[in-house]
Protein backbone atom coordinates (compact mmCIF):
# COMPACT_ATOMS: atom_id res chain seq x y z
CA UNK A 1 0.00 0.00 0.00
CA UNK A 2 1.12 3.47 -1.38
CA UNK A 3 1.81 5.96 1.78
CA UNK A 4 -0.99 7.82 -0.12
CA UNK A 5 -3.49 5.26 0.46
CA UNK A 6 -1.96 4.54 4.26
CA UNK A 7 -2.82 8.40 5.12
CA UNK A 8 -5.94 8.33 2.99
CA UNK A 9 -7.23 5.46 5.28
CA UNK A 10 -5.94 6.80 8.21
CA UNK A 11 -8.12 10.18 7.53
CA UNK A 12 -11.04 8.01 7.32
CA UNK A 13 -10.28 5.54 10.41
CA UNK A 14 -10.18 9.07 12.37
CA UNK A 15 -13.25 10.44 11.01
CA UNK A 16 -15.36 7.30 11.41
CA UNK A 17 -13.86 6.69 15.06
CA UNK A 18 -15.24 10.52 16.24
CA UNK A 19 -17.89 10.20 19.23
CA UNK A 20 -19.43 13.75 19.87
CA UNK A 21 -21.25 17.42 18.97
CA UNK A 22 -19.55 20.01 17.60
CA UNK A 23 -21.20 23.34 16.03
CA UNK A 24 -21.36 24.53 12.07
CA UNK A 25 -22.91 27.68 10.66
CA UNK A 26 -25.89 27.88 9.16
CA UNK A 27 -26.40 30.38 6.54
CA UNK A 28 -29.86 32.01 4.59
CA UNK A 29 -30.98 29.80 2.22
CA UNK A 30 -30.55 26.29 2.54
CA UNK A 31 -31.93 23.93 4.78
CA UNK A 32 -30.97 22.49 7.86
CA UNK A 33 -30.93 19.10 6.38
CA UNK A 34 -28.79 20.37 3.61
CA UNK A 35 -26.16 22.34 5.02
CA UNK A 36 -26.19 18.70 7.00
CA UNK A 37 -25.26 16.42 4.09
CA UNK A 38 -23.16 19.49 2.98
CA UNK A 39 -20.63 18.95 5.83
CA UNK A 40 -20.93 15.51 6.06
CA UNK A 41 -19.94 15.30 1.88
CA UNK A 42 -17.08 17.92 2.50
CA UNK A 43 -15.27 15.65 5.58
CA UNK A 44 -16.15 12.31 3.43
CA UNK A 45 -14.27 14.03 0.47
CA UNK A 46 -11.59 15.28 2.93
CA UNK A 47 -10.92 11.52 3.98
CA UNK A 48 -10.86 10.23 0.02
CA UNK A 49 -14.12 8.66 -0.17
CA UNK A 50 -15.43 8.99 -3.89
CA UNK A 51 -18.42 9.65 -5.37
CA UNK A 52 -20.29 10.44 -2.00
CA UNK A 53 -24.04 10.66 -1.94
CA UNK A 54 -24.52 11.86 1.54
CA UNK A 55 -28.10 10.96 1.50
CA UNK A 56 -26.94 7.28 1.16
CA UNK A 57 -25.62 4.52 3.40
CA UNK A 58 -22.62 3.28 2.28
CA UNK A 59 -19.75 0.66 3.69
CA UNK A 60 -17.91 3.42 5.10
CA UNK A 61 -20.47 5.77 6.59
CA UNK A 62 -20.87 8.70 8.66
CA UNK A 63 -23.37 9.13 11.15
CA UNK A 64 -24.35 12.69 11.60
CA UNK A 65 -27.39 14.66 12.60
CA UNK A 66 -27.91 18.10 14.12
CA UNK A 67 -29.76 18.83 17.06
CA UNK A 68 -32.82 20.85 16.17
CA UNK A 69 -34.12 22.44 12.91
CA UNK A 70 -33.33 26.55 11.89
CA UNK A 71 -36.07 27.43 8.95
CA UNK A 72 -34.26 27.96 5.74
CA UNK A 73 -34.07 31.68 6.18
CA UNK A 74 -32.56 31.94 9.27
CA UNK A 75 -28.86 31.97 9.88
CA UNK A 76 -26.99 30.78 13.12
CA UNK A 77 -25.51 27.96 15.62
CA UNK A 78 -26.49 24.48 13.92
CA UNK A 79 -25.41 21.64 16.60
CA UNK A 80 -24.38 18.30 15.02
CA UNK A 81 -23.96 14.75 16.62
CA UNK A 82 -21.44 12.53 14.74
CA UNK A 83 -20.96 8.61 15.58
CA UNK A 84 -23.01 7.98 18.67
CA UNK A 85 -22.93 11.61 19.29
CA UNK A 86 -26.42 11.54 16.97
CA UNK A 87 -27.55 9.53 19.64
CA UNK A 88 -26.96 12.34 22.54
CA UNK A 89 -28.28 15.07 20.94
CA UNK A 90 -31.36 15.24 23.40
CA UNK A 91 -29.07 14.31 26.46
CA UNK A 92 -26.13 16.68 26.01
CA UNK A 93 -27.84 19.42 24.82
CA UNK A 94 -30.10 20.48 27.78
CA UNK A 95 -29.53 24.36 27.65
CA UNK A 96 -31.65 26.99 26.34
CA UNK A 97 -31.24 28.64 23.13
CA UNK A 98 -30.11 32.11 22.31
CA UNK A 99 -31.89 34.57 18.69
CA UNK A 100 -31.24 37.85 17.93
CA UNK A 101 -34.34 38.85 15.42
CA UNK A 102 -35.55 41.50 13.58
CA UNK A 103 -38.98 42.30 13.43
CA UNK A 104 -41.10 44.36 10.80
CA UNK A 105 -44.14 46.55 12.00
CA UNK A 106 -46.89 46.91 10.24
CA UNK A 107 -46.95 43.82 7.71
CA UNK A 108 -48.19 40.32 8.40
CA UNK A 109 -47.43 37.41 6.58
CA UNK A 110 -48.91 33.71 5.95
CA UNK A 111 -45.47 32.05 7.24
CA UNK A 112 -45.15 34.91 10.13
CA UNK A 113 -41.69 35.69 8.72
CA UNK A 114 -40.02 37.51 5.05
CA UNK A 115 -40.67 34.41 2.94
CA UNK A 116 -44.35 34.68 3.04
CA UNK A 117 -47.49 36.61 1.34
CA UNK A 118 -48.23 40.01 2.99
CA UNK A 119 -51.66 38.98 4.20
CA UNK A 120 -52.92 42.41 6.17
CA UNK A 121 -51.14 45.81 6.86
CA UNK A 122 -52.24 47.77 9.93
CA UNK A 123 -50.71 51.33 11.19
CA UNK A 124 -47.61 51.45 13.53
CA UNK A 125 -46.88 54.83 14.14
CA UNK A 126 -48.77 55.10 17.71
CA UNK A 127 -46.01 52.59 18.82
CA UNK A 128 -43.08 53.08 21.18
CA UNK A 129 -40.37 51.79 22.59
CA UNK A 130 -41.92 51.82 25.83
CA UNK A 131 -44.83 50.35 24.57
CA UNK A 132 -42.76 47.27 23.27
CA UNK A 133 -40.82 46.94 26.95
CA UNK A 134 -44.23 46.76 28.14
CA UNK A 135 -45.62 44.08 25.62
CA UNK A 136 -42.97 42.28 26.37
CA UNK A 137 -43.27 41.52 29.93
CA UNK A 138 -46.30 39.32 29.33
CA UNK A 139 -44.17 36.70 27.02
CA UNK A 140 -40.95 36.34 29.57
CA UNK A 141 -41.71 33.37 31.75
CA UNK A 142 -43.55 30.40 31.48
CA UNK A 143 -45.73 31.30 28.37
CA UNK A 144 -48.12 29.14 26.32
CA UNK A 145 -47.86 29.54 22.54
CA UNK A 146 -49.61 28.29 19.37
CA UNK A 147 -46.79 26.77 16.75
CA UNK A 148 -46.71 28.24 13.33
CA UNK A 149 -48.87 26.45 10.77
CA UNK A 150 -45.69 26.67 8.57
CA UNK A 151 -43.81 24.58 10.39
CA UNK A 152 -41.31 21.23 10.89
CA UNK A 153 -43.89 19.72 13.22
CA UNK A 154 -46.11 17.07 11.30
CA UNK A 155 -49.59 15.93 10.75
CA UNK A 156 -50.51 12.16 9.23
CA UNK A 157 -46.61 12.18 9.26
CA UNK A 158 -45.82 15.21 6.90
CA UNK A 159 -44.62 18.36 8.04
CA UNK A 160 -47.36 20.93 8.15
CA UNK A 161 -44.95 23.20 5.93
CA UNK A 162 -45.34 21.07 3.13
CA UNK A 163 -49.26 20.37 3.60
CA UNK A 164 -49.56 24.49 4.03
CA UNK A 165 -47.37 25.17 0.47
CA UNK A 166 -49.43 22.32 -1.08
CA UNK A 167 -52.54 23.49 -0.53
CA UNK A 168 -54.08 21.35 1.75
CA UNK A 169 -56.07 22.53 5.20
CA UNK A 170 -54.12 22.57 8.05
CA UNK A 171 -55.72 23.39 11.65
CA UNK A 172 -53.53 24.93 14.00
CA UNK A 173 -51.50 22.33 16.56
CA UNK A 174 -53.23 23.38 19.75
CA UNK A 175 -51.45 25.80 22.34
CA UNK A 176 -48.52 24.68 24.34
CA UNK A 177 -46.45 25.06 27.37
CA UNK A 178 -42.60 27.45 26.74
CA UNK A 179 -40.35 28.82 28.32
CA UNK A 180 -38.36 32.42 27.86
CA UNK A 181 -36.10 32.96 30.16
CA UNK A 182 -34.66 36.69 28.83
CA UNK A 183 -36.43 39.00 26.25
CA UNK A 184 -35.18 42.30 25.51
CA UNK A 185 -35.71 44.97 22.78
CA UNK A 186 -31.86 46.31 21.56
CA UNK A 187 -32.76 48.87 18.40
CA UNK A 188 -35.79 50.53 17.54
CA UNK A 189 -36.05 52.10 14.42
CA UNK A 190 -39.48 52.26 13.27
CA UNK A 191 -40.84 49.88 11.37
CA UNK A 192 -37.82 47.66 12.36
CA UNK A 193 -36.72 46.50 16.21
CA UNK A 194 -34.47 43.94 17.28
CA UNK A 195 -35.05 41.50 19.73
CA UNK A 196 -32.55 39.36 21.89
CA UNK A 197 -34.16 35.93 23.30
CA UNK A 198 -33.65 33.20 25.39
CA UNK A 199 -35.85 30.33 25.59
CA UNK A 200 -36.16 26.76 26.09
CA UNK A 201 -36.91 23.93 23.70
CA UNK A 202 -40.11 23.91 21.69
CA UNK A 203 -40.43 27.85 21.42
CA UNK A 204 -40.85 30.09 17.95
CA UNK A 205 -39.91 33.17 17.68
CA UNK A 206 -42.06 33.50 14.61
CA UNK A 207 -44.94 32.89 17.12
CA UNK A 208 -43.55 35.51 19.10
CA UNK A 209 -43.36 38.38 16.99
CA UNK A 210 -46.95 37.92 15.41
CA UNK A 211 -48.77 37.42 19.10
CA UNK A 212 -45.68 40.99 20.20
CA UNK A 213 -47.84 42.77 16.62
CA UNK A 214 -51.26 41.70 18.00
CA UNK A 215 -50.63 42.70 21.37
CA UNK A 216 -49.38 46.60 20.25
CA UNK A 217 -52.94 47.18 18.10
CA UNK A 218 -51.16 46.55 15.19
CA UNK A 219 -48.93 43.26 13.21
CA UNK A 220 -45.86 42.15 12.88
CA UNK A 221 -43.05 39.72 11.08
CA UNK A 222 -40.00 38.40 11.38
CA UNK A 223 -37.80 39.68 8.95
CA UNK A 224 -34.76 37.95 9.91
CA UNK A 225 -33.16 35.57 12.53
CA UNK A 226 -29.93 34.26 13.83
CA UNK A 227 -29.26 31.46 16.49
CA UNK A 228 -26.38 32.73 18.59
CA UNK A 229 -26.50 29.76 21.13
CA UNK A 230 -27.76 26.19 21.31
CA UNK A 231 -26.94 24.97 24.91
CA UNK A 232 -22.98 25.33 25.67
CA UNK A 233 -22.68 26.46 22.18
CA UNK A 234 -22.18 29.46 21.27
CA UNK A 235 -21.97 31.77 17.58
CA UNK A 236 -18.46 33.04 18.61
CA UNK A 237 -16.40 30.69 20.47
CA UNK A 238 -17.55 27.27 18.79
CA UNK A 239 -19.24 27.71 15.19
CA UNK A 240 -17.31 26.19 12.39
CA UNK A 241 -18.05 28.07 9.38
CA UNK A 242 -18.29 26.52 5.84
CA UNK A 243 -14.72 27.45 4.91
CA UNK A 244 -13.78 25.67 8.02
CA UNK A 245 -15.26 22.36 7.94
CA UNK A 246 -12.35 20.15 7.75
CA UNK A 247 -11.23 17.02 10.21
CA UNK A 248 -8.87 19.10 12.45
CA UNK A 249 -11.04 21.58 13.20
CA UNK A 250 -13.74 19.10 14.20
CA UNK A 251 -11.93 16.57 16.15
CA UNK A 252 -10.65 20.47 17.75
CA UNK A 253 -13.69 21.81 18.69
CA UNK A 254 -15.53 18.02 19.15
CA UNK A 255 -17.55 17.82 22.25
CA UNK A 256 -17.25 13.97 23.25
CA UNK A 257 -20.02 11.80 24.53
CA UNK A 258 -19.63 11.84 28.26
CA UNK A 259 -18.31 8.57 29.16
CA UNK A 260 -18.19 6.81 25.67
CA UNK A 261 -15.47 4.54 26.57
CA UNK A 262 -17.34 3.52 30.37
CA UNK A 263 -20.56 3.03 28.49
CA UNK A 264 -19.56 0.69 26.11
CA UNK A 265 -17.80 -1.27 29.19
CA UNK A 266 -20.96 -1.10 31.05
CA UNK A 267 -22.49 -2.44 28.04
CA UNK A 268 -20.41 -5.45 27.52
CA UNK A 269 -20.56 -6.13 31.35
CA UNK A 270 -24.11 -5.97 31.19
CA UNK A 271 -24.49 -8.31 28.27
CA UNK A 272 -21.78 -10.61 29.40
CA UNK A 273 -23.77 -10.69 33.01
CA UNK A 274 -27.16 -11.72 31.18
CA UNK A 275 -24.32 -14.88 29.08
CA UNK A 276 -23.72 -15.68 32.13
CA UNK A 277 -26.98 -15.77 33.95
CA UNK A 278 -28.47 -18.11 31.17
CA UNK A 279 -25.92 -20.43 31.56
CA UNK A 280 -26.59 -20.18 34.99
CA UNK A 281 -29.78 -21.22 34.50
CA UNK A 282 -29.00 -23.64 31.73
CA UNK A 283 -27.02 -25.25 34.07
CA UNK A 284 -29.63 -25.36 36.64
CA UNK A 285 -32.48 -26.99 34.39
CA UNK A 286 -29.70 -29.45 33.44
CA UNK A 287 -29.39 -30.23 37.22
CA UNK A 288 -32.61 -30.60 37.86
CA UNK A 289 -33.71 -32.30 34.73
CA UNK A 290 -30.80 -34.69 35.90
CA UNK A 291 -31.86 -35.26 39.36
CA UNK A 292 -35.51 -35.81 37.81
CA UNK A 293 -34.24 -38.35 35.44
CA UNK A 294 -32.39 -40.31 38.55
CA UNK A 295 -35.53 -40.10 40.76
CA UNK A 296 -37.71 -41.57 37.78
CA UNK A 297 -35.01 -44.36 37.42
CA UNK A 298 -34.76 -44.90 41.36
CA UNK A 299 -38.98 -45.09 41.25
CA UNK A 300 -38.12 -47.58 38.50
CA UNK A 301 -36.09 -49.92 40.30
CA UNK A 302 -37.90 -49.60 43.33
CA UNK A 303 -41.03 -50.80 41.83
CA UNK A 304 -39.24 -53.79 40.01
CA UNK A 305 -37.39 -55.08 43.63
CA UNK A 306 -40.74 -54.86 44.77
CA UNK A 307 -43.17 -56.64 41.86
CA UNK A 308 -40.40 -59.78 42.40
CA UNK A 309 -40.35 -59.97 46.06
Amino acid sequence: MSETNMAVKSTLSKLLSLNGLCAIYKKQGPTSAHVLNEFKETLLKEAGVKNVNPRKRQKHDLKVGHGGTLDSPASGVLVVGVGKGTKMLSTMLTGSKKYTAVVELGKATDTLDATGKVILEKDFDHITRMDIEEKLKAFTGNIMQVPPLYSALKKDGQRMSHLMSTGQKVEPKPARAVTVYNLTLQEFEPPLFTLDIECGGGFYVRSLVDDLGKALSSCAHMKSLVRTKQSQFTLEEHTLHEEQWTLENVMRTLQPCPDTEQNEKQSKDKTKKKCDKKSELKCDKNLEEKSEQKSEENLVKTTKMENTT
